[in-house]
């Protein structure tokens, strides 16, 4: 009843031209929400504010009120620390904030291959974290987290069809031709291999990457949606005109 009622809402609330279509979706009976984001939409990337972390797509917003905006789309952007700051790369309008890390470690992060969603080049990459810090791509915005999901169309080599461990989850895959990426946010507790083929198989995806799972959230007016719980560390998001 809930899909039912978050689709009808998407259809009597036409999206402006030109901002991010959100949809739910479903696989192997379980249920995801997926948001595309086609390349030359300002997509951004947010962490600090004038009185410190925002932590909240709310606060966001606020800020984005003074220039005239406000967000058509956002979701947690990787993991963070307790005082909110990024646990790997973090950047900003071409500013890091926090430098990559690339040295295996426990946790979901540091389950290796984990990479870096980076974009500013009219298009989107997603990029293996050691061959991010060989090549060393010029990126506009980028957020690093672990692990990766698919990797050229395979999925991760750790991840177990029947593991137990399940979770609410959330993480972006890019197309092929770097002009879209996809976001998606379980809508049941999912484990690594299932969300990885989300990405892949459904999707059609050749890379996608991990963001985060038990503080997974999702801002979509579109579709009514506007997670609320503990304060987030880094939120991407697309700003939009304010009607």
């Amino acid at each position: 009843m809930r899909q039912v009622l978050a689709l009808l809402l998407a259809l009597l609330l036409p999206q402006a031209a030109g901002a991010v279509a959100c949809r739910n979706d479903s696989f192997e009976g379980a249920a995801f929400t997926l948001c595309e984001v086609e390349a030359g939409e300002d997509l951004r990337l947010f962490l600090n504010g004038a009185d410190g972390p925002y932590g909240s797509f709310a606060a966001v917003n606020d800020a984005l009120a003074a220039e005239g905006g406000t967000l058509a789309f956002a979701m947690n952007a990787g993991m963070y620390h307790r005082d909110l700051s990024p646990v790997g790369l973090f950047v900003a309008e071409g500013r890091e904030a926090a430098r990559l890390v690339t040295r295996e470690g426990p946790g979901n992060f540091g389950l290796l291959p984990n990479g870096v969603f980076c974009w500013g080049d009219g298009r989107f990459r997603i990029v293996e974290s050691r061959t991010f810090r060989a090549t060393a791509p010029d990126c506009r915005f980028a957020t690093q987290s672990g692990p990766m999901l698919v990797i050229g169309g395979a999925l991760h080599p750790r991840f177990l069809p029947d593991s137990d461990s399940l979770h609410i989850r959330n993480g972006v895959g890019v197309s092929r031709d770097g002009r879209r990426a996809v976001f998606v946010i379980s809508g049941d507790a999912v484990n690594f291999h299932r969300f990885g083929r989300y990405f892949r198989d459904r999707l059609g995806l050749p890379e996608a990457l991990y963001l985060d799972g038990s503080i997974s959230r999702l801002y979509a007016p579109a579709l009514g949606r506007n997670d609320i719980g503990f304060p987030m560390g880094p939120i991407v998001g697309v700003v939009v005109p304010k009607g």
